[in-house]
């Protein structure tokens, strides 16, 4: 590698010809990075006392072995952007001198149009592509060549490129004529020409190791290069048009960038079983790429893997399912934000492909998917560990019985895991602040719609508190309330038996509820909407008639987001063996707690730690005694004077202001975990119980899933 500090004119006047290659990224820069760029060179040009400004370094190899009569072009491996960026604001600068003035005077010396075009944009001696000094891949190429041959844009022309050529004009036509710090900046830039030997250099590493200017390369540009660049150009080109392009194609140039890191996330959780860290992709890509396994397949196979798998992402995340019921399905999960669920229904999504899954069964899979996240949610049940749930899902799955065994596994899920019953569901629906639910559209467009072929168009309605919010409340509604007016709007304004659909909110304002009733046009008597069937023949809204309507809303809900039901024969198929031990203990085996001192501290500490949550369970060993929501969170051993306790957390993550806790990670003991206290006292009990319950909040949430 030999890496020299250069102008960048000189650069670019020296240099036959940079090719983007067909794996790098497209030409991304924003009007934020370009005005950046633009502010550096005229502030630079503007200050006598600034000799240079460093705009970055530009990686190249050569393409081919260049000879005497033929110089080859320059692969760029680092400084895209850059390039692309700078090109583009001297064709607009070289347009605007063509008209600069009738005497064709250049502002600064070396900046005529002429020149501008015949040293750093194009070759003027050569034709067909070897004309430009610069060659984009994809959809840009053709933008930038019109862009700088000054000819019509094609039909599918880079937004990137034309809009940023369009933003240089304007900046350039609104220093009016004024061009001086604008040309003896550009001729301040300075760069690091970095040449790469094609026989000794690793492109990839070095492209990995570079510390570019700009916007940061994403882990799919890097997966992309890693897969690409160190093939021969034939299978490289074939790779790419065959696969990887159809894949960008898919996502489309907004979706490519927002989208396919995550996509690639949920990919390798499929294939790998670990969820990898969100920063961390590129490098469990690189492993997983690396594996005997995959590498033996071969670099085809794994890019059609990725592109069939990018289909199925396609499908669920972006609106691209074809199938109407899978689709609308898609859709409804979206609402509701269930990424974590995308490496579990991408392998469904494979066999479903692949014939394994029928497709009513897929359907009927991602709306249970759909009530279990919802109903958690509307429960109060925490969501951190989801992902794992669903990443370990299809190791559990018996796919000659897919459908069963899915809904076998939800209603086998224990503890902080578990799928909401029915009657855990409709009571908290009834009581729950659904007016101010994160995605309350979402629920009300659900229970409007299910079972409609006529679809409503929820999003054209507004909600509305049949009970107003108003904290003045008219004498009437006062009166329709009752004495406890004020605690029955407190209870009941924002849950679901006060709460509707209307094309007239803003008149109903605060009226009766026998004036929005019977308003004419609108009033809920003459609504089409299923929400408000049963409005119409009520004389009275009061803390009855909300509850009533209310628990009937609910009712309809359990059609809605439906739990899984079978047989009771069926579902005992699926539990596990019980877990076999050599021997039962009781408290009597551990005579410490059961007599003397430490009777009364122990009793009040299992009551407290049983209290803290239903899936709290009790598990008495022969050396200590457990407690457990799906795994040990703390484990009593009882000692003569004291209890000790092992939380089952690192030691690093445990908030302990006194400074009590020991640190036994290294240290033989019984007991899980790396976090040890002692005490003896009742007084001691509420400071040690924060301390446990931290151990439990970690398990419920799974805080250290990534």
């Amino acid at each position: 590698m030999k890496a020299t500090e250069a102008k960048l004119l000189e650069f670019l006047k020296k240099s036959p010809q940079f090719v983007i290659p067909i794996y790098q990224r497209t030409y991304s820069w924003t009007e934020k990075e370009c005005r950046q760029l633009w502010d550096d060179i005229l502030r630079t040009g503007g200050n006598k006392d600034v000799t240079a400004h460093f705009v970055g370094a530009i990686v190249y190899i050569e393409k081919g072995l260049s000879n005497l009569t033929i110089q080859s072009p320059m692969l760029v491996i680092d400084g895209q952007q850059r390039l692309t960026t700078l090109t583009l604001l001297l064709a607009a600068l070289a347009r605007k001198l063509d008209k600069h003035d009738e005497s064709n005077r250049e502002p600064v010396d070396g900046f005529s149009p002429r020149k501008l075009r015949n040293y750093y944009l194009l070759n003027p001696e050569e034709e067909g592509e070897r004309h430009y000094k610069l060659i984009l891949s994809q959809t840009d190429k053709a933008s930038l060549i019109a862009t700088v041959g000054e000819n019509e844009q094609p039909k599918e022309r880079s937004l990137r490129v034309t809009e940023n050529f369009a933003l240089f004009e304007s900046w350039i036509a609104a220093c009016k004529g004024d061009l001086v710090s604008l040309c003896q900046g550009l001729a301040k830039l300075v760069v690091v020409d970095i040449a790469l030997n094609r026989d000794q250099d690793n492109p990839q590493l070095i492209f990995e190791s570079m510390n570019s200017t700009g916007r940061e390369l994403s882990q799919a540009d890097l997966i992309r290069n890693f897969i690409l660049m160190g093939l021969e150009p034939k299978l490289q080109t074939q790779l790419y048009e065959q696969f990887w392009r159809p894949m960008e194609v898919d996502f489309g140039p907004d979706a490519y960038g927002t989208h396919f890191d995550s996509f690639m996330r949920h990919y390798l959780t499929v294939k790998t079983g670990d969820i990898p860290n969100v920063r961390e992709v590129y490098e469990a890509f690189k492993a997983y790429a690396r594996s005997p396994k995959t590498a033996q397949a071969g670099v085809q196979a794994l890019v059609a893997n990725i592109r069939a798998f990018s289909r199925y992402f396609c499908a669920m995340a972006l609106g691209a399912e074809p199938d109407t019921d899978l689709k609308l399905a898609f859709h409804d999960l979206r609402e509701l934000k269930v990424d974590v669920a995308y490496p579990f229904l991408l392998e469904l999504y494979h066999d479903y492909a692949s014939g394994v899954l029928g497709g009513a069964d897929f359907v009927t899979v991602v709306r249970l998917i759909e009530a279990y996240v919802f109903r958690r949610s509307i429960c109060d049940i925490p969501t951190n560990s989801l992902n794992k749930t669903f990443a370990t899902f299809t190791k559990m799955l018996k796919k000659d019985r897919y459908l069963e065994s899915i809904q076998a596994l939800l209603i086998g899920l224990p503890s902080y895991r578990r799928f909401p019953t029915d009657d855990e569901f409709r009571r908290d629906l009834q009581t729950r602040n659904l007016y101010n639910f994160p995605r309350r559209s979402y629920w009300l467009r659900r229970l409007e719609n299910h079972g409609r072929k006529e679809r409503v168009p929820v999003a054209e309605y507004t909600i509305e508190h049949i009970l107003p919010q108003n904290e003045n409340l008219s004498a009437a509604w006062k009166l329709a309330l009752g004495a406890e007016w004020e605690r029955i709007q407190q209870t009941w304004l924002h849950t679901l038996g006060n709460l509707t659909l209307t094309g007239y909110n803003s008149e109903y304002s605060d009226r009766t509820f026998t004036e929005k009733r019977d308003k004419q046009p609108g009033g809920f008597k003459e609504s089409p909407l299923k929400l408000n069937q049963g409005l119409g023949q009520l004389d009275d809204w009061n803390e009855e008639t909300i509850k009533a309507r209310s628990d009937k809303l609910a009712g309809m809900a359990l059609d809605v987001w439906v739990a899984p039901k079978l047989p009771a024969d069926v579902l005992a198929t699926y539990k596990p063996a019980p877990a076999t031990s050599p021997s039962d203990y009781t408290i009597a085996d551990h005579p410490h707690l059961i007599t003397g001192t430490l009777k009364e501290v122990f009793e009040a500490f299992r009551k407290e730690v049983i209290a803290l949550d239903p899936c709290v369970t009790e598990e008495i060993l022969k050396l200590y005694v457990a407690y457990k929501s799906e795994t040990n969170f703390v484990d009593v051993v009882p000692q003569l004077k004291r209890l000790r306790l092992s939380l089952n957390m690192a030691f690093p993550e445990i908030n302990d202001p006194k400074g009590l806790c020991k640190d036994v990670t290294s240290l033989g003991r019984w007991g899980n975990g790396d976090v040890e206290i002692g005490f003896s006292t009742l007084a001691e009990l509420p400071y040690v119980m924060g301390l446990v319950r931290q151990s439990f909040e970690k398990q419920m949430s799974n805080e250290g899933e990534s």
